[in-house]
């Protein structure tokens, strides 16, 4: 028996690489000889590093840089020698979460960590950089990451913009002299599965600026900040990418890959699914199995279930799914590559318990699918 187990993370509750263990000691209760391939996945935010690392036994690498309001954090990355890959997430450097919800300042914000673990990473040979955009407190279209890789942004009189996005409305030159080089040489992928423009009402600030904490009043004064910044870019560069979709990503930052570092955008579960080597983990398997922690109709959006068993499908490998909840609409997924789907809890619970719990939920629920695999196949 030959199954390939590539779950997301359970959110608030274990990794990717935790549920994937869970799972397979549950297969082996049932099924000691079985070979299992456990590839953890993620969609490009949050828990990219980790599932890449786990599934190509890369290393974890750790950078003091800039938090998003200029404080010192340490924010972890992720090396992958073979390939000379590196996997960063801005929101490690750059994220919502670095900042209290009482010191939030959307305005002030700004990406040049970001900026500061791609030049870790040059620093370390990278040939190829894995950008997970997500998550960010940032809504400076990028402009903090270009500072940390040697672009200069001045105001009328030449002097230096202050950090964030609200500063870009005095923005009167743009220097790339000092722009490094070694950028030329390197391959930028960004996972993203948004497609919003930079600007206008489904830009970076009109879409996600609320959730940063800015009011209608700083929406309109960013959106207008970043706006004037596409305009000198465009001047600066002979193109103009604001319209183009993920340009919008993560505070714009997607606008700055676009434009500055030529990066490819792709789908998340796509990307990941390559650098793990999902594909060729299923040539010749006979299940897989995948899951995260809600499966309901928000699946079908380009979440981890779908997309590995899109993948899973061109192999013709049934695709069962486990879930610590499912919620409405789930059977519709059984269209779409999923054949079977399945509620990690045995009864009543509360969210408190089955966050707990997940671990043994997990196996439990697994070595149930092989029983059931072994009876159904005599």
């Amino acid at each position: 028996m030959n199954v390939v187990i590539a779950p997301d993370s359970f959110k608030e509750s274990l990794s990717a690489a935790e549920v994937a263990a869970a799972i397979a000691a549950g297969l082996r209760e049932v099924w000691p000889q079985a070979e299992l391939v456990c590839r953890p996945m993620a969609d490009g935010g949050e828990g990219t590093v980790t599932a890449l690392i786990a599934a190509t036994g890369g290393e974890y690498r750790e950078s003091v840089v800039r938090g998003p309001l200029g404080e010192p954090v340490a924010a972890l990355w992720g090396w992958i020698a073979q390939g000379r890959s590196a996997v960063i997430e801005m929101a490690a450097a750059s994220g919502l979460q670095l900042v209290p919800a009482d010191s939030r300042n959307v305005l002030r914000a700004c990406t040049f960590g970001t900026g500061e673990l791609i030049r870790a990473a040059l620093d370390a040979g990278a040939e190829r950089i894995v950008l997970g955009f997500g998550g960010s407190a940032t809504n400076d279209s990028g402009s903090g990451m270009l500072r940390a890789l040697g672009a200069r942004f001045a105001d009328a009189e030449g002097r230096p913009l202050p950090a964030g996005g609200a500063a870009l409305a005095q923005l009167a030159h743009i220097d790339l002299s000092g722009l490094d080089p070694r950028l030329q040489a390197v391959d930028f992928e960004v996972a993203c599965d948004v497609d919003n423009p930079l600007c206008g009402p489904r830009g970076a600030s009109q879409v996600f600026g609320p959730q940063k904490g800015a009011t209608p009043e700083q929406v309109r004064q960013l959106d207008a900040a970043l706006g004037h910044f596409a305009d000198l870019c465009a001047q600066t560069l002979g193109h103009d990418d604001r319209e183009l979709p993920g340009s919008g990503a993560a505070g714009g930052i997607g606008f700055a890959a676009r434009s500055f570092l030529g990066a490819r955008f792709r789908p998340g579960i796509e990307l990941v699914a390559e650098v793990s080597g999902l594909e060729q983990a299923l040539v010749g398997a006979d299940l897989l199995i995948t899951g995260e922690g809600r499966l309901d109709l928000q699946t079908l959006h380009g979440k981890t279930p779908l997309g590995v068993a899109a993948i899973a499908k061109r192999h013709g490998v049934p695709v069962v799914a486990l879930a610590g909840m499912l919620g409405a609409g789930y059977e519709q997924l059984y269209g779409h590559g999923i054949d079977a789907a399945f509620s990690l809890a045995p009864g009543p619970i509360s969210l408190a318990e089955a966050l707990a719990d997940a671990p043994r939920l997990l196996r439990q629920r697994a070595a149930d699918i092989a029983r059931l695999w072994q009876l159904a196949k005599g």
